[in-house]
């Protein structure tokens, strides 16, 4: 479980470390920019203000060593836009100690193990007829296609998210991040 719960902090640190440098459309098809001096997921992520909530909600699942660690990890970021678009008291009583395991699934939701970058996510879409299902490190499933030139995200319920911004890259994985958090049954 200590490796779980280390895999989603991951993530969602990652999703948090977007930097400006290493942004790329996910339509381009080029690797992420690496260099010796890319932070790990959890470093990118802190060092982003759109992704406060997110790294709050890491710390509060004891996540941060797991994301931490070599990965390599792909991390599906919530922003902080996508956080807000929640019920208002659901992120609040999801950083409670008594919902660490509800916030747990959620975040590893959000995180699949090894290195997947747009252009991966893209071929992967277009060799299974336009729809890719992804298993996160939660165990749940995520099924990916194309909407026009965006990855999109159909999550267990049936919610839809975009990824706004791929190929982030950190030094274990990269961090696409998406338009709304997405939720396991």
């Amino acid at each position: 479980m200590k490796t779980k719960n280390g895999l989603i902090a991951l993530a969602f640190i990652a999703i948090f470390t977007l930097t400006s440098a290493t942004i790329l459309n996910t339509t381009t098809g080029n690797d992420p920019v690496e260099t010796a001096q890319t932070p790990n997921i959890v470093g990118v992520a802190a060092a982003n203000e759109n992704f406060t909530t997110l790294v709050a909600a890491v710390k509060a699942a004891g996540l941060v060593e797991t994301l931490s660690s070599a990965g390599p990890f792909t991390v599906f970021a919530p922003t902080n836009a996508a956080f807000a678009k929640l019920p208002a008291e659901t992120v609040p009583s999801l950083l409670k100690p008594e919902n660490k395991a509800t916030l747990t699934s959620i975040l590893t939701y959000h995180v699949v193990a090894g290195k997947f970058d747009a252009t991966a996510v893209i071929a992967a879409i277009k060799a299974n007829n336009g729809a890719f299902t992804i298993t996160t490190v939660q165990g749940g499933k995520l099924v990916a296609s194309l909407d026009g030139g965006n990855v999109m995200l159909k999550d267990e319920k049936g919610n839809m998210s975009k990824v706004v911004i791929a190929d982030v890259a950190a030094s274990n994985g990269v961090i696409h991040a998406i338009d709304s958090v997405v939720m396991p049954n």
